[in-house]
């Protein structure tokens, strides 16, 4: 089957849109020259024989790029130690692209980007690397990936996809793309406007999640039940959407301020930092070294030293009932229990092995029997799998960090 869309970065964005297009009946061809482990990746081993078996193929070879009349940019873009994030991986794909594009093609952007991204950023490698014109000889648009692993409401149907072109006529091509994938298309002004609701998506999630972080911290030093105020606080049907604390904040989507970045610092016409969005992050941060505050507190309390205990962590990945662990407060959380001196062990049904700073965690074969015999259970993400009622008979000492069990059965952040 000729492959009629490439999708450029096999992550998790590129194989849940391959999964898509496939299932529309669309040739798909996928390129990524560093194709993230199956085990960490947005589909599961089943999923992708599947994909396969209905005609989706992978390639190294860049000349197929040239065959294809849309291709979209899937690259990571994670954040580095300066807490920018990193385009590398979008300059890469864009560079291997341009020495194959042809007139006509239209070329979309998935990747989480500063607003600008695609016009300042993306548009230029495209053009040099092509001696083509956006606009003009291709099309060329910006689209939020907005694709939520483990979600079985929202999928990629029918999840509308903003989409802001370089011209009215490249955000028309994408239209006419990404409607055969999805329900509805929702058309941004520019590439701008649809980078920058990608912007705003990520950060409203960061800064809600910070605000119940923050009233987690202060219900337990008042001593009031916050799972109970979070219950009673979403039956209100307006002017209140709830969300959950929880020990950290991970995912693919950071969040991000872009006034305050060196790399954007060259602009003299950005405004003031987004002051929330920087507090959030502080917020955010500080939830793994509060979780082993915590741990260290009832161990205390039962006459025990954070030294020497054996901490067993249910839950290591981001979300629950995925195998992704990026960004997960897990790693953190493993790494200081164990600087205290804690024998930490982990049970996680989908991570068969785990390595934390380039030693290994030791695996619980049976979980029951785990939590008998660990001075503390530390719940970090509730999978569906977890009989939380029968850990909580179980374990010697539960803290669950999601408020997932049943009232008064464990220590609830």
């Amino acid at each position: 089957m000729p492959a009629d869309l490439a999708v450029i970065g096999l992550g998790h964005l590129g194989l849940p849109l391959a999964q898509a297009a496939t299932t529309a009946g669309i040739g798909t061809l996928g390129y990524d020259p560093d194709p993230p482990a199956a085990t960490d990746g947005p589909l599961t081993a089943t999923e992708l024989r599947r994909l396969l078996a209905a005609g989706f193929r992978t390639t190294a070879d860049p000349t197929a790029l040239g065959r294809v009349r849309t291709a979209v940019i899937c690259a990571p873009t994670p954040l580095g130690e300066d807490r920018t994030l990193d385009l590398s991986a979008v300059a890469g794909a864009a560079r291997t692209l341009a020495a194959q594009l042809r007139p006509h093609t239209t070329v979309i952007l998935e990747s989480s980007a500063y607003p600008g991204t695609t016009e300042e950023f993306l548009r230029p490698l495209l053009e040099a690397g092509s001696g083509l014109t956006a606009g003009r000889d291709f099309h060329l648009a910006y689209s939020p990936g907005r694709h939520d692993p483990g979600n079985r409401t929202h999928h990629y149907a029918n999840t509308p996809k903003v989409i802001g072109g370089l011209t009215p006529a490249c955000t028309e091509a994408a239209a006419t793309f990404y409607g055969r994938l999805t329900d509805k298309v929702v058309r941004a002004r520019g590439p701008r406007e649809a980078e920058t609701a990608k912007l705003l998506e990520t950060n409203y999630r960061h800064v809600n999640i910070a605000l119940m972080n923050e009233m987690a911290v202060f219900c337990h030093d008042i001593g009031v039940d916050l799972w109970d105020v979070i219950r009673c606080a979403e039956t209100k049907p307006f002017g209140f959407q709830s969300f959950r604390p929880g020990p950290g904040v991970g995912g693919h989507a950071p969040a991000v301020d872009p006034n305050s970045l060196t790399e954007r610092g060259r602009s003299p016409s950005l405004p003031l930092p987004l002051r929330m969005v920087e507090l959030a992050q502080e917020v955010n941060g500080r939830m793994p070294h509060y979780v082993i505050q915590r741990c260290a507190t009832l161990l205390n309390e039962h006459g025990k030293s954070a030294r020497g205990a054996r901490i067993l962590l249910l839950g290591v990945t981001y979300k629950p009932d995925v195998a992704d662990q990026t960004g997960a407060p897990a790693w953190e959380i493993a790494a200081r229990l164990r600087e205290l001196g804690a024998h930490v062990t982990y049970h996680d049904p989908y991570v068969p092995h785990w390595t934390v700073h380039g030693r290994p965690v030791p695996r619980a074969d049976s979980l029951y029997d785990a939590a008998s015999a660990a001075d503390l259970t530390l719940l970090l993400q509730h999978h569906r799998t977890y009989d939380l009622q029968g850990l909580s008979v179980k374990a010697q000492l539960l803290l669950d960090t999601r408020g997932a069990t049943p009232t008064g059965a464990a220590h609830r952040l």
